[in-house]
C-alpha cells in the first residue's frame, strides 16, 4: 500500500479525493493522509516514515508548499512531491521543480490527470527506492571486498626474514591483484633450522572465489609440507585434499621448493606452473621444470617430478605467475616470456629490491595505460654467500 500525504487548506479537497480514489482506498492500494499546512505536514511526516508521496498546494497559511519542499531533505528519506498550483503560475512551478518536486498539476484540479500524475510519482518512487537499495547493496559489497582484501593481504608475507641470523640469502615477493581480490599467492616458511619451504601459485578464476581457494590451498600446502621432505609428495598430498569435493571445478598451478639456507641447494617440483628462472651471477638465465605436472585439484592422482638445483653466490631464483608474461599493452600485445627473460638479463641489480623495481618498471612501461587483466606476482630468492 502506498501512503500519500495531501497538504491543502481547502476543505473540499479531501472529500473530492476520497470520492475519486474510492476503489483504491477500498482495496487498500492507496491510503491518503491529510494536512492543512506545511507545519502540520512536517509533523505528520516525522511521525509516519511510510509516507513517500506528497501532494501539496503551493499557497497555504503558516507554511506554504515551497517552504515545505525545502524542509524535506532534513528527513533523509526518498519522497516524490507533486505540487498544486494556480493555472499559469510558472514562476512558482519552476521554483518547486528546482526544489525537488517531481511533477505538478494546476487548479482547478483535473482528477483524471491527478490519477495519472500520482501513478507516475509512485513509479518514480519505486524506481528511486530500488536504485537506493542497489546502491546500498553495492556499498555493502564494497565494504566486504575491502575487508576481504585486507585479510588476503595479511596472508601474503610482508616480512622477509625467516632466518634472521642467516645472511646467506635474501628473498622478496610482490603480489599486485588485478581486482579487489586475487587468486595468486606466494608463501615461504621455515621447515627446520636449515630448510626453507617456498611456493608460488595461481588459482583459476578471479575475485572472491579465487581468493577463498587461494587461502585454502595455502593452508593445505603448509600442512602437507610438515609431513614430507619431498616437494613432489607434498604437491601430491595437496592435490588429494583439493580434488576431494571440488564441486566448483577450480584448480591451481603451483611451484613448491625447499631451499637449504646454508648450502644454496634447492629441491623442487612443478604442478603445471610457469617455469621459474635462475638469473645467474653472469646475467645468464636458466629455466626450471618447464611444462611439467598437472595443476592441483584438476585430476585425482597426478605424479610430480622432483628436481634439484644449486644457487651459487650471486644467483637469484625468480618465481612468477602468468600475470607478468601475459600482460597486455593498449595494442593487445603480450609482454611474453622472451621479453621478461631479456629484462632479467639486463637488470644488473645489486639487491632484490632493485631487481623488483626493474621488473615492475619494464612491465609498466610495456603495458602503458592498459588495465591489468590478471594478478602480477613474483617471488625472488638470492644466494648471497
Amino acid at each position: 500500500m502506498t501512503k500519500i500525504l495531501v497538504v491543502d487548506d481547502e476543505e473540499d479537497v479531501e472529500l473530492l479525493i476520497r470520492q475519486k480514489f474510492s476503489k483504491q482506498l477500498k482495496s487498500k492500494e492507496l491510503e491518503f493522509i491529510f494536512a492543512s499546512n506545511g507545519i502540520e505536514a512536517l509533523q505528520t511526516l516525522f511521525k509516519d516514515p511510510e509516507i513517500n508521496i506528497i501532494l501539496a498546494d503551493i499557497n497555504m497559511p503558516e507554511m506554504d508548499g515551497l517552504t515545505l519542499l525545502s524542509h524535506l531533505p532534513e528527513l533523509k528519506r526518498i519522497f516524490k512531491a507533486i505540487i498544486i498550483s494556480a493555472y499559469g503560475d510558472m514562476s512558482n512551478i519552476r521554483k518547486a521543480m528546482n526544489n525537488g518536486a517531481c511533477d505538478f498539476i494546476t487548479k482547478p484540479i483535473d482528477f483524471k490527470d491527478l490519477e495519472i500524475t500520482i501513478t507516475n510519482a509512485i513509479e518514480q518512487y519505486t524506481s528511486s527506492q530500488r536504485a537506493l537499495e542497489a546502491e546500498n547493496r553495492l556499498s555493502d559489497i564494497e565494504r566486504e571486498l575491502h575487508i576481504a582484501y585486507t585479510i588476503q593481504q595479511s596472508i601474503i608475507p610482508h616480512e622477509f626474514s625467516p632466518f634472521p641470523d642467516n645472511s646467506n640469502f635474501s628473498l622478496l615477493g610482490k603480489m599486485i591483484p588485478a581486482k579487489e581480490m586475487g587468486g595468486d599467492f606466494f608463501d615461504f616458511f621455515r621447515l627446520n633450522d636449515k630448510e626453507l619451504g617456498f611456493i608460488i601459485a595461481d588459482v583459476s578464476g578471479k575475485s572472491i572465489s579465487a581468493a577463498l581457494f587461494m587461502a585454502m590451498t595455502r593452508a593445505i600446502i603448509r600442512s602437507a609440507s610438515l609431513n614430507t621432505t619431498s616437494p613432489a609428495e607434498c604437491l601430491e598430498k595437496a592435490n588429494s585434499a583439493l580434488y576431494i569435493n571440488n564441486d566448483s571445478c577450480m584448480f591451481v598451478t603451483a611451484f613448491y621448493g625447499i631451499l637449504n639456507v646454508e648450502s644454496g641447494k634447492v629441491v623442487c617440483a612443478n604442478a603445471g606452473h610457469n617455469p621459474p628462472f635462475i638469473l645467474r651471477q653472469a646475467q645468464s638465465v636458466e629455466e626450471v621444470a618447464r611444462n611439467e605436472g598437472i595443476a592441483l585439484g584438476a585430476i585425482e592422482d597426478p605424479v610430480y617430478a622432483t628436481h634439484q638445483l644449486e644457487l651459487n653466490k650471486g644467483d637469484t631464483l625468480i618465481l612468477y605467475t602468468d600475470g607478468i608474461t601475459e600482460a597486455m599493452n593498449l595494442k593487445q600485445e603480450l609482454y611474453t616470456e622472451k621479453r621478461f627473460v631479456d629484462s632479467l638479463k639486463h637488470s644488473k641489480a645489486d639487491n632484490l629490491e632493485e631487481l623488483s623495481q626493474k621488473i615492475l618498471k619494464d612491465l609498466n612501461e610495456f603495458i602503458g595505460g592498459a588495465a591489468s587483466a590478471d594478478d602480477i606476482t613474483f617471488l625472488c630468492i638470492k644466494q648471497l654467500a
